[in-house]
C-alpha cells in the first residue's frame, strides 16, 4: 500500500511516499527548485517520490494534505474581520491566493490524474504523527510548537500505539512560534527563516537571567500559568493584522527601532536575543513539566518549528522528569507531509506500526554512472578511488591539511539539517576553519556557529551528554555542552558558550561517514569532524551534482568529493559554471 503526504502554500513544502508504513521518500521542494523555503504546490518532490519507488501515480491508494484549508481560511477570514479597519490592506494582499491556489488543493491533485481518496488531516494531528508513529516508542508524551497551525499555537496529547490524541491547546494569536519569529524580525533577521540565527546569537548576550536587562520586559508580554499555558498581552503584536511584526509599543519597551539588515549586531541586540531564548525555554520546560505531571509517560515526542530550538531540546531531560526525547529530522512545517501519511496508515487505516524512520537518507541519489556521465559531458577533471579504503583514507587527510571538502554521497538528507550526504566537512581542530568557512564558503555572518559530528561511541568523552544519548541527536537537534578540557583543542566547532549542536553517527546508519571521522581521529587524536550545509547563504542545500559542483566552484571549497570520484576546485575553470549556461546539468 503506498501513500502520499502534502504540505505545501506556508512554508517549506514538500512530499513524502510510505510503502506498507515504511519511508520510500521524503523531499523538500526547495531542493529540486532552488528556491528557498518553497511554499508552491509540491509538483517536483511528488514526481521525484514516485520515480523513487518507481510507481505511478495510480499506484497511490490515498493522498493526505497537512492541514484543513476551510478551517483555516475560516481563521484567516475571523482575525482579519476582528481587526478591521487595521487588518484592510494585510487583507486584500493575503486573500487571492487562496481563491486561486489554497483552496483548490483538491482541484490542484485531481489534475496530476489521482482518481483514489483524498483525506485532511488537521495541522498538529500531522505533526504529533510525524513525530510519534515514526518514534521508538510504543507510548509517549506529545508536544506541538509552533506559529500557527489552522487555530491552534501549541498543543499536547499522548500517542499510544496506533494512535495520537491531542489533549489540550492554545489557540491563535498567542503563540511561542510567533514571538520567536517577531523578536527575530525586530533583531533584523527574516521570520520562518532566521531563528535559529537569533538562537546562535543568544550565547552572546548577558547569560544571567536576573542580569539581563530585557528578561523581564520580554515576560511581561505574557501571561504565564504554572501549567505552562500563556495568553499574549496583544497590544505589544501588530502580527495578527499586519505586514510587519513588531509593533511601535514593542519597540519602546526594547529601547529602539528595528535593526536594519546588514547593519551592526550590537550587545543590546544580543542580549534581547539571550533574554528571548529564557523566555523560551522557561516556558518550554514549565509546559513540560506539566505535561509529564498529565501524562506520567518517561517517554516525550516534540514536534512543530519551535522543535527545530536544539538549543532548548538539550536541556529538556536535564530539567523535566522525561527520560528519553525523540523528534523526527524536520519537526516543523514541511515535515507535516510525513507525518499526515503515516497519521493516514497508523490512524486511520489502523495498520500497526513499522517505526518506519530510521535514517534520514530519504531524498534523491545519483548512481556512479550518472555521476561520471557528468563530469565527462561538463569535461570537469577529476580522479577516481579505486575502493572506499583509498576514498577514507584520502579524504581524511586532506581535512587534516586542512582543506574545505564538499561530501556529496547516497541519498540526500530530509529535513533542514545536513547529516553527511549533503555536508561541507572541514578540521575542527584549525583555529582559522571557522572564519574561513562563514567568510569564504558560506558568505554568513561571523557569530553563526559550527556543528560537530562525531561517532555516537565516541560522543560522552567529548560532550556531557544525555544518558543515554537520544537518538534524535543523529538528526542534529540537541545541543551540548563540550567537555571543557576540549573547548582549545576543537575551537571551530566550541561556540562561544561552551556547547556544540552535534551529530551523532552510527556506522550502520552511515558506513562511509562513519569511518572518515575515525580515518580523521586517527590523524588528529581527536574523532570530531565540521559538518556544515553543503550550500551557501540564501539557497538550499545541494541536491544534484550540478548544484554541488556550482557551489564548490562559486566558493572557496577547495575538493568535492562526489561517490568515488574526487574534483579539485583549482584543477577545473571557472567560467564553465558562469551566466553563459555551458554547464549540463544531467
Amino acid at each position: 500500500m503506498y501513500i502520499l503526504g502534502i504540505s505545501c502554500y506556508y512554508h517549506d513544502s514538500s512530499a513524502t511516499l510510505l510503502k506498507d508504513g515504511k519511508v520510500v521518500a521524503a523531499i523538500q521542494e526547495e531542493r529540486l527548485t532552488r528556491k528557498k523555503h518553497d511554499v508552491s504546490f509540491p509538483k517536483k518532490a511528488i514526481e521525484k517520490c514516485l520515480e523513487i519507488a518507481n510507481i505511478t501515480l495510480n499506484e497511490v491508494e490515498y493522498i493526505g494534505f497537512y492541514e484543513k484549508p476551510f478551517l483555516k481560511f475560516e481563521r484567516i477570514i475571523y482575525q482579519h474581520l476582528q481587526m478591521f479597519p487595521r487588518s484592510y490592506k494585510v487583507f486584500l494582499s493575503s486573500i487571492s491566493p487562496w481563491f486561486t491556489e489554497k483552496l483548490k488543493i483538491v482541484k490542484k491533485i485531481k489534475k496530476l490524474g489521482f482518481k483514489n481518496e483524498l483525506l485532511f488531516v488537521d495541522h498538529h494531528l500531522a505533526h504529533s504523527a510525524g513525530s510519534f508513529f515514526p518514534s521508538p516508542f510504543e507510548k509517549a508524551a506529545i508536544l506541538n510548537l509552533d506559529g500557527v497551525g489552522e487555530w491552534t499555537t501549541s498543543s499536547y496529547g499522548v500517542g499510544d500505539k496506533n494512535n495520537v490524541k491531542l489533549l489540550k491547546e492554545i489557540d491563535f494569536p498567542s503563540s511561542l512560534g510567533l514571538l520567536y519569529s517577531t523578536i527575530t524580525t525586530y533583531l533584523g533577521f527574516r521570520a520562518n527563516n532566521s531563528e535559529y540565527k537569533v538562537m546562535g546569537l543568544a550565547a552572546y548576550g548577558e547569560s544571567d537571567r536576573e542580569k539581563n536587562p530585557y528578561y523581564e520586559k520580554l515576560m511581561s508580554l505574557i501571561d504565564l500559568k504554572n501549567d505552562g499555558s500563556f495568553r499574549f498581552d496583544m497590544s505589544n503584536f501588530v502580527y495578527h493584522f499586519s505586514e510587519r511584526m513588531p509593533s511601535r509599543k514593542l519597540c519602546r519597551l526594547l529601547g529602539g527601532s528595528v535593526r536594519k539588515p546588514g547593519s551592526e549586531v550590537t550587545q543590546r541586540h544580543k542580549d534581547i536575543a539571550a533574554a528571548l531564548q529564557f523566555v523560551y525555554e522557561d516556558i518550554l520546560i514549565k509546559m513540560l513539566n506539566h505535561i509529564y505531571n498529565e501524562t506520567k509517560s518517561e517517554n516525550l515526542v516534540l514536534a512543530g518549528g519551535c522543535g527545530l530550538n536544539s538549543v532548548a531540546n538539550g536541556k529538556i531531560l536535564k530539567n523535566t522528569p522525561f527520560k528519553h526525547f525523540w523528534s523526527q529530522p524536520d519537526p516543523g512545517d514541511g515535515g507535516t507531509s510525513l507525518g499526515v501519511a503515516f497519521y493516514i496508515y497508523n490512524q486511520l487505516l489502523k495498520n500497526k506500526r513499522t517505526h518506519g524512520l530510521n535514517s534520514a537518507y530519504l531524498g534523491p541519489s545519483f548512481t556512479a554512472d550518472q555521476i561520471k556521465r557528468f563530469l565527462d559531458k561538463n569535461k570537469i577533471k577529476y580522479s577516481t578511488f579505486k575502493d572506499n579504503k583509498k576514498l577514507i583514507t584520502s579524504v581524511a587527510k586532506l581535512i587534516y591539511e586542512n582543506s574545505v571538502v564538499g561530501w556529496f554521497q547516497g541519498r540526500m538528507e530530509w529535513g533542514p539539517r545536513a547529516l553527511g550526504a549533503r555536508s561541507i566537512l572541514s578540521n575542527p581542530c584549525n583555529l582559522k576553519a571557522q572564519d574561513l568557512l562563514n567568510l569564504k564558503v558560506k558568505h554568513r555572518e561571523k557569530f553563526r556557529p559550527f556543528a560537530p559530528v562525531i561517532c555516537k561511541d565516541d560522543a560522552l568523552k567529548y560532550f556531557d551528554c544525555d544518558q543515554p544519548i537520544p537518538e534524535s541527536t543523529d538528526f542534529m537537534l540537541m545541543v551540548y555542552p563540550i567537555l571543557k578540557q576540549w573547548h582549545k583543542k576543537i575551537p571551530a566547532v566550541t561556540h562561544v558558550d561552551g556547547t556544540g549542536r552535534l551529530q551523532t553517527v552510527t556506522r550502520k546508519q552511515n558506513e562511509l561517514y562513519y569511518d572518515l571521522i575515525k580515518e580523521f581521529g586517527k590523524l588528529s587524536k581527536i574523532p570530531i569532524l565540521i559538518n556544515t550545509s553543503f550550500n551557501i547563504r540564501g539557497e538550499p542545500i545541494v541536491c544534484s551534482m550540478y548544484d554541488a559542483y556550482k557551489c564548490m566552484m562559486g566558493t572557496e571549497i577547495d575538493y568535492l568529493v562526489i561517490d568515488k570520484f574526487l574534483i579539485k576546485r583549482s584543477d577545473n575553470p571557472r567560467h564553465i559554471w558562469d551566466s553563459t549556461k555551458t554547464i549540463n546539468e544531467n
